[in-house]
This record gives structure tokens, sequence and C-alpha cells, in this order.
């Protein structure tokens, strides 16, 4: 594979990735459940290899250069490794934006339930062993979060 193949490759991956991350963007602006889905999993590992397979063609190209290519070569490289990196930190901070809506997500309604069996304690709703059912159940749902 020459050079301008390998450019046009470059080109086609950024590409890719600048649509996946449009999709992810969304997927993180909308967000607000407590845990991951198949989807948002599925998105950031389709990233993650689109990340990949641009660091391994920009590593290529890189080569070809550093073996005599040309100076108009080697500015595309530049270029090309410029806008990886930037879609690298955006796609890092995207998805630490999403984790902390998640892990905020999952604060509010730690302490939701938390209130609502706090409150059936103090109308002394229910019997004693409901209760404590309720309360077990509060603590399985946020410790199941955990892990």
């Amino acid at each position: 594979m020459d050079i301008a193949e390998k450019m046009e490759e470059a080109r086609q991956l950024e590409a890719q990735f600048d649509e996946q991350m449009s999709y992810y963007r969304k997927l993180v602006t909308s967000k607000v459940s407590t845990n991951g889905d198949a989807s948002e999993s599925d998105v950031e590992s389709w990233i993650e290899q689109l990340l990949k397979q641009l660091q391994q063609v920009n590593k290529q190209m890189q080569a070809w250069v550093s073996s005599g290519g040309s100076e108009m070569v080697s500015h595309t490289l530049t270029r090309h490794q410029e806008i990886l990196q930037d879609l690298t930190q955006e796609f890092y901070r995207l998805r630490s934006s999403l984790k902390a809506k998640q892990e905020h997500a999952s604060l509010v309604d730690y302490f939701k339930d938390f209130d609502r069996t706090r409150l059936d304690l103090e109308e002394g709703g229910g019997s004693e062993q409901q209760t404590l059912l309720k309360e077990q159940a509060s603590i399985s749902r946020s410790t199941g979060q955990v892990f």
C-alpha cells in the first residue's frame, strides 16, 4: 500500500470516527441512566477500535516519512496526528462526562430510596418486617450499582 492510500485510509477512519462521535455525543448529552447500556458500550468499543486503527495508520505513514518521504507528506502526517490527538481528547472527555452523569444519577437514586425508607419508618407504614425488607432491597440496589 502506498502513502496516498494510507492518507486516504486515515481520512476514511477520521470520517467514521466523526460519525461515531456524533452519535456518542448525543448519547452522552441525553443519558441519565445510572448504569451503562449495550449501545453505549458498543459505541465506546467501536470508537476505541477506530482510534487504534487510526494510530496504526499514522505509525505506518510516520515510518514512510522517516524513510525519506516528501515535505508535503510530512506536513499531512503532522495534521493527521493533530486530528488523532484532538479526537482522542474529545472521546475521553465525553466518556468522563458520561461516567460523572451516571455516578450523579446513582447517588440521586440512592438518596431517593433512602428518603422513602426513612419516610416509611417515620410514618410507621407497614410492619417492622416490611420495613426491613424494603431497607434490604434498597441496600441491594445500591450495592448492586457499585459492583
